[in-house]
């Protein structure tokens, strides 16, 4: 069964910095690309960063230059390091993972964590 904790949202100024931690179990962690989106009120959820399992990563043009993903295999953890943050990053965050089976992609997401920013 696969499972996603996060933790680290709250509330801080703009300006200030905030790390999201996502830890998984229930999958071989370090062959798998993870994700974090956010889903702020009345908009669609959206994809911030993505890292592969080589640790490439990618991002939203909102927060280049702004926010790092990182992982770190043997604590089966990715995290989202958020700094310079705006009113407009405020949004709940979920941490996302894909997994096949029989060539299906199958969504895992976790329970979400808020993070909001005032100006």
């Amino acid at each position: 069964q696969v499972q996603l904790v996060e933790s680290g949202g709250g509330l801080v100024q703009a300006g200030g910095s905030l790390r999201l931690s996502c830890t998984a179990s229930g999958i071989i962690f370090s062959l798998h690309a993870m994700n974090w989106y956010r889903q702020a009120s009345g908009k669609q959820r959206e994809l911030v960063a993505a890292i592969t399992s080589g640790g490439s990563t990618n991002y939203a043009d909102s927060v280049k230059g702004r926010f790092t993903i990182s992982r770190d295999n043997a604590k089966n953890t990715v995290y989202l390091q958020m700094n310079s943050l705006k009113p407009e990053d405020t949004a709940v965050y979920y941490c996302n993972v894909v997994t096949y089976r029989r060539e299906t992609p199958l969504n895992y997401w976790g329970q979400g964590t808020q993070v909001t920013v005032s100006s």
